[in-house]
């Protein structure tokens, strides 16, 4: 299954897992994939949740994804404007991806040496 993955040594662009990896390689892609895929969320709500990142990491990451068609984002007319950010179709199909970082996750935990 996974030769299929490596025939080569050389990372070519055209290769799915460096496609993937353009998109999924930065800081906080995963975890903002981790909250969307519970639903529709807020700028602030995604603030609160990320602790750690930078309002214009958040937006430049939103952003990205919105022009990778992974997530799509909805502005209400209201005073003041509210926005919505929400997985599409192509973004919800990175759940299983998700699940298997978090059972990886935890395995790691598990393993991991504690102080």
């Amino acid at each position: 299954m996974l030769e299929d993955l490596s025939d080569d040594a050389t990372c070519d662009p055209a290769c799915p897992v460096a496609a993937a990896h353009e998109v999924l390689g930065g800081k906080w892609t995963t975890l903002i994939f981790r909250e969307l895929l519970a639903g529709p969320q807020r700028f602030s709500s995604l603030m609160r949740s990320l602790s750690g990142i930078s309002p214009k990491m958040l937006a430049d990451r939103l952003k990205m994804l919105e022009g990778r068609g992974l997530v799509r984002r909805t502005q209400f007319p209201t005073i003041p404007p509210t926005t919505e950010y929400a997985l599409t179709d192509l973004g919800g199909a990175m759940y299983p991806v998700i699940a298997a970082m978090a059972e990886f996750g935890r395995a790691l935990q598990a393993a991991s040496p504690r102080d």
